[in-house]
């Protein structure tokens, strides 16, 4: 099934037919950033960007915590509950507020 981008390969980059090789501003809508926290801008959705900063923060990644609120890109991701919280483009919690320790054990469990 290929709705969303289920069932099919991923490819290096962000993951989709462009040619900018996942460089941040591709313009073809993939959410491209490493760790993302997907939203509509609501306070939930802003307190599990700010929990995964800290999080990102705490085991000392300084790396940048993405904060998508366009629903196309949201869509594209397959997100049906919203908070959610990408890491490397698969979705790794959604529908909730992850408290900052789980944030913590899930970017170690993902990034190694």
């Amino acid at each position: 099934m290929a709705l969303f981008g289920f069932g099919k390969k991923k490819e290096e980059g962000c993951g989709c037919a462009c040619s900018a090789g996942g460089q941040k501003e591709c313009g073809c809508g993939s959410v491209s950033a490493r760790i993302a926290v997907l939203g509509s801008g609501c306070k939930n959705c802003h307190t599990l960007w700010e929990n995964v900063r800290q999080a990102a923060g705490n085991i000392g990644l300084s790396e940048e915590v993405a904060y998508v609120t366009d629903m196309e890109q949201i869509a594209r991701a397959g997100v049906m509950s919203l908070p959610a919280l990408l890491v490397d483009g698969r979705v790794v919690a959604s529908g909730r507020v992850l408290a900052v320790s789980e944030v913590e054990n899930l970017l170690k469990k993902e990034l190694g």
